[in-house]
């Protein structure tokens, strides 16, 4: 492996050494007797000088092959740190986006209710307003014309006066007689005032009641004399009078319904009917 090379570089040098220091050693005995003590006593701490200074450089050698393999290690121990802290760094990410997906979905769903609530919110607002247009029209007056007159009427003054028409033509007199006489009462001056009148009269003519009858025609023709309906009014009270037995008064009404208005269908009518009255 590297690491170990330099620990290998320093072994073969050690063995330099020691190899000298052996052979050294191995020549001793055979030059033991050509040198005395004091020389034999030199010769070893020589030799021990010397296997000192081989041990001392093979440390030395070892301390630096230590110290070549430090700076590497750090390399690889600050390498593998940072290679953690990145993949801590890649996992917090990764938890991130998944939070993000998360609330994204959420917010897309929270916005989908919103979008239903606006379009609901709509619907209502569109609703109320169609309610209240609808309400509006009903108070607002509406354009009439009634036997060629025009005018505005209030939409409830208009339902009334309907509802005792339907009443009439249903030949319920009696309540169609009440409905007319009420709303004449309470709409009075109104653009449908002379025709209640009249049709109170016919319902009254309708349900018996020919005093009554006569009474409100003649009123009838006295607030309308140019009314479309006066020559037929006129007609109905002298049938009113013929019922009543007032044979003279219904001569005299026939009379006047031809003088007052001579071309109408009402006075050739009346015209005919006088050969059928009694003075």
């Amino acid at each position: 492996m590297p690491i170990d090379r330099p620990r290998a570089q320093a072994r073969p040098a050690a063995r330099g050494l020691l190899a000298a220091t052996v052979l050294t050693l191995a020549a001793w005995p055979a030059a033991a007797g050509l040198f005395d003590d004091e020389e034999a006593r030199r010769a070893i701490v020589d030799l021990r000088a010397r296997v000192a200074a081989v041990d001392e450089a093979a440390k030395v050698r070892h301390a630096e092959a230590l110290a070549a393999q430090q700076p590497l290690a750090a390399q690889l121990a600050q390498l593998n740190e940072t290679i953690q802290v990145l993949r801590r760094s890649l996992l917090d990410l990764s938890s991130q986006i998944e939070t993000l997906r998360a609330e994204n979905a959420k917010l897309r769903g929270t916005d989908e209710q919103v979008l239903r609530e606006v379009t609901e919110l709509q619907k209502r607002q569109r609703d109320v307003a169609q309610a209240l247009d609808d309400r509006l029209r009903k108070l607002e007056p509406v354009k009439v014309s009634l036997e060629g007159n025009e005018f505005m009427a209030e939409p409830e003054e208009k339902r009334a006066y309907d509802e005792a028409m339907a009443r009439m033509r249903a030949g319920d007199f009696d309540k169609a007689a009440t409905a007319f006489a009420n709303f004449q009462r309470r709409y009075a001056g109104s653009g449908y005032s002379d025709m209640a009148r009249f049709w109170q009269a016919n319902a009254l003519y309708g349900k018996g009641d020919h005093k009554e009858a006569i009474a409100t025609f003649r009123a009838f023709v006295a607030a309308a004399p140019d009314h479309p309906k006066a020559p037929e009014a006129l007609l109905s009270l002298a049938n009113s009078q013929v019922e009543s037995k007032d044979g003279r008064g219904a001569r005299r009404t026939i009379d006047e319904l031809m003088k007052a208005y001579p071309k109408s269908e009402a006075a050739a009518a009346g015209k005919e009917r006088l050969a059928s009255i009694k003075p």
